[in-house]
């Protein structure tokens, strides 16, 4: 029995007043397709998942990052895993609806300033803090240099999947 397709359904948020994004819904939601059909999460099991994405400026990360982590400060992108809130849906809801994986919040400000200084595009930064907020939404961390070097590794792994090349040292 061959496995169904996975689908995500990407709700992209640009807030007004950050820097434009170069990067397109379509773009988005065919990236984070294609990332989570090599990642293969079992969440679903229908292999359906949604996620929102919300590409804001440091002054609201700031306020997240103080608000949830308790650092009051900005930084490049925070996840917030629906399945690290410990709900359990029913299967039969399952069954019927997208997975909620959860939220990303990337500062365009601070990925602009990441990206001129290691001389990439934003949008090659801009999918690098996607790739990395996606694999905590799934569950990824790194608690130590091992786990982060193997996380850093799929996210350069996620990257050539969409064709992008972006080399983290």
């Amino acid at each position: 029995m061959e496995a169904s397709p996975i689908t995500v359904e990407v709700d992209v948020q640009e807030i007004a007043g950050a820097i434009a994004s170069p990067i397109s819904e379509d773009t988005w939601s065919h990236w984070f397709q294609a990332w989570l059909t090599d990642l293969a999460p079992s969440l679903s099991p229908i292999g359906a998942y949604e996620l929102s994405l919300r590409l804001t400026t440091d002054a609201e990360v700031q306020q997240l990052n103080a608000q949830y982590r308790h650092i009051d400060r900005a930084t490049d992108v925070l996840s917030f895993s629906a399945a690290a809130a410990d709900i359990h849906l029913p299967e039969s809801l399952l069954a019927a609806m997208p997975f909620p994986l959860g939220d990303l919040v990337i500062s365009l400000e601070t990925a602009s300033m990441q990206a001129q200084q290691r001389q990439h595009s934003l949008s090659a930064e801009l999918a690098w803090l996607a790739t990395h907020g996606l694999l905590h939404l799934l569950g990824w961390d790194h608690p130590d240099e091992d786990q982060l070097q193997k996380m850093l590794q799929q996210q350069v792994n996620l990257l050539q999947t969409v064709g992008l090349k972006v080399q983290y040292d």
